[in-house]
């Protein structure tokens, strides 16, 4: 994920070449990175850190605290650091780096086709220009929202940060559903690919509610009309909502922990 925000930055016109500076541990890819020619890349924390004036974290939350004892010295007062941890709460980050500008995001994995959707919140000590640069910043891979506070972004993971996965479990049933009617890998993957793209273009170009195209569909005794009897029937709607609060909780959950 922080590749797909630095890939993003980068083609944007907000920095000039060689403005973002990435740091890695793993040689390989500091190789691959180096390569690229769009990044300074570094091995060394110290080379790179001071200078920045946003400094994005993106690690896996349980490699959190090391990496905070490492750059705590290293840090400015004016450095805003924004986070991309999952579970990581604000006042921790604080605690941690001692320092108080701090931005919490909640990306996904759709950010690496430049349609993410990132929530994101923010300490009070953010001035409202520092947050407009890091919304800019965010938006590069797709669209960002504001919200009001940090039990958003866990409730922003039960929605659009584990979302994906949701959507992609229903793609996949209906993949093989498609290929036991006798339908090739090719041709269940292109009515499932664009049935999905046309419902969601379809929504996106209008004001009609979901419940309202699916009445367009359905006809009263009709095949679209068995198909949503036995969904219903089959509480799939309330399952559905029990796995986003389910996401929701588990992000609550590491947060306590955090």
């Amino acid at each position: 994920m922080g590749l797909t925000y630095a890939e993003g930055m980068a083609n944007s016109p907000l920095l000039s070449k060689n403005k973002l500076k990435i740091y890695d541990t793993d040689p390989k890819k500091i190789t691959t990175l180096q390569n690229d020619g769009r990044f300074d890349v570094y091995d060394n924390l110290n080379d790179c850190l001071p200078e920045a004036d946003i400094v994005f974290v993106v690690v896996k939350p349980y490699h959190s605290d090391a990496l905070f004892e490492q750059m705590q010295p290293m840090l400015n007062k004016g450095q805003i650091i924004v986070s991309l941890m999952a579970g990581v709460t604000i006042k921790t980050i604080q605690d941690k780096l001692k320092k108080q500008k701090v931005v919490r995001t909640m990306p996904n994995l759709p950010a690496q086709v430049g349609k993410g959707v990132t929530s994101y919140t923010a300490s009070s000590d953010v001035s409202k220009v520092e947050l407009i640069m890091v919304r800019s910043l965010l938006d590069t891979t797709g669209t960002s929202i504001h919200v009001s506070s940090e039990n958003f972004i866990d409730a922003s993971t039960g929605i659009s940060g584990s979302g994906p996965a949701y959507v992609f479990y229903f793609m996949q049933a209906m993949l093989e559903a498609a290929k036991k009617m006798g339908f090739s890998e090719h041709d269940s993957k292109t009515m499932v690919t664009n049935t999905f793209e046309g419902a969601i273009e379809l929504y996106k170009r209008s004001d009609i509610t979901p419940e309202t195209w699916i009445s367009r569909v359905a006809s009263k005794g009709g095949t679209t009309q068995a198909a949503i009897d036995s969904m219903t029937n089959n509480n799939v709607n309330q399952f559905i909502q029990e796995a986003a609060f389910a996401a929701f909780n588990r992000a609550v959950e590491l947060g306590k922990n955090k």
